[in-house]
């Protein structure tokens, strides 16, 4: 900061009891509060151009430079002083002179303004890095607001809620369900909503997809598995031979039926087949269904053990095929694949040959 200049003072001709010269505040101080306190308004004779422009209500005169007057009041100083403060025992200035009080009370109001301009930079320069606009809040405020926000944002939402990990449909089709092996259901039944057009262009075979109510089992899991399997180039669709479609409406040429153990045999009856010895599933030839025994669909069998997605493949594959005019048949060596017509649910050894299980009729392919 430049050195503010100063006004050279008059001679004194008294002095103050104790021997001390008598003194008042500096020139520029005076200066910069007469005239009706505006502390902002350009003056002559003062260094209106100061690189700072507040020195003058913030440098107060130390306590070596008011010598012995320790009465900021000025309560105690001469009359010559009361007049011009700082130019000694001068004739007095002029009008109405302004006490040491109403000068303190300036400077006081002065500093007050300082301080709210402070405030209010301080303000906008927070305010610049947000640019929803400038904010004239206090620090203190925006220290509240900081922590606020912090605090917050180390909360976790109330309304976030665990990710339910989302199964692939091979992982359903692996998956083993809970159903009891003599559950009888109530023989009604409800069509899976939607339609699977026929991707190939062999002969087309349209069905329905019927699940029977109160199972527990994910009808549509079902109904794609359904889909997916018979046209698998490995399945009945081999090379373009056949294509299936699922129709949800209007006459099919047969509806494959997921149904309760109780519910499989009874439909199979019909077409006088025993399903009971062994819970297993039916071609109702005699009726338009095609019964998929649900405890099989649920819990598999003991031939394929875990392997629950090539065994529901099997018991698709395997029933369709009696639908389509394929008869029961054996594997005829040790350790060759086991046909999909052969009743794989019941056993894969015969007549001391070992079948390996399979669910595909064109398994090569």
């Amino acid at each position: 900061m430049l050195p503010i200049p100063r006004q050279r003072q008059a001679p004194q001709t008294g002095a103050r009891p104790g021997g001390q010269r008598g003194r008042g505040p500096r020139q520029d101080y005076v200066d910069a509060f007469e005239e009706g306190g505006d502390v902002f308004a350009p003056r002559s004779g003062v260094a209106a151009h100061r690189s700072d422009p507040y020195a003058s209500v913030t440098d107060w005169p130390s306590e070596s430079d008011a010598g012995t007057e320790g009465d900021v009041d000025g309560a105690g100083a001469p009359p010559g002083d009361r007049g011009r403060p700082g130019v000694g025992t001068g004739p007095a200035k002029t009008g109405p002179a302004k006490g040491g009080k109403g000068r303190a009370y300036t400077g006081i109001a002065a500093a007050a303004v300082t301080t709210v301009l402070a405030v209010v930079v301080a303000g906008q320069v927070a305010g610049d890095g947000d640019k929803g606009g400038v904010r004239s809040e206090a620090a203190t405020d925006q220290a509240r607001d900081v922590r606020g926000t912090g605090a917050a944002s180390a909360q976790p939402s109330a309304s976030a809620s665990p990710r339910v990990a989302t199964l692939t449909y091979a992982q359903m089709m692996d998956k083993k369900y809970p159903l009891s092996a003599t559950l009888k259901g109530p023989d009604k039944f409800d069509a899976v909503p939607g339609v699977d057009k026929a991707p190939g262009k062999g002969r087309k075979y349209t069905y329905r997809v019927d699940v029977e109510q109160g199972l527990g089992l994910d009808g549509t899991l079902f109904a794609a598995a359904v889909q997916k399997t018979l046209n698998d180039n490995r399945s009945w669709a081999h090379n373009g031979a056949r294509t299936f479609e699922r129709i949800y409406s209007g006459k099919p040429d047969f509806v494959i039926t997921l149904a309760s153990p109780g519910t499989t045999a009874k439909w199979c009856a019909k077409s006088g087949l025993d399903t009971t010895e062994d819970n297993v599933s039916c071609d109702s030839a005699a009726t338009e269904r095609v019964l998929i025994n649900a405890y099989r669909w649920a819990q598999g069998s003991s031939t394929y053990g875990d392997k629950m997605y090539a065994y529901r493949q099997m018991l698709i594959n395997h029933e369709v095929g009696h639908r389509l005019g394929y008869g029961h048949v054996t594997c005829d060596k040790d350790g060759e694949l086991a046909p999909v017509m052969q009743q794989q649910t019941k056993f894969l050894d015969h007549d001391g040959i070992h079948c390996l299980a399979n669910p595909w009729p064109y398994p090569g392919s």
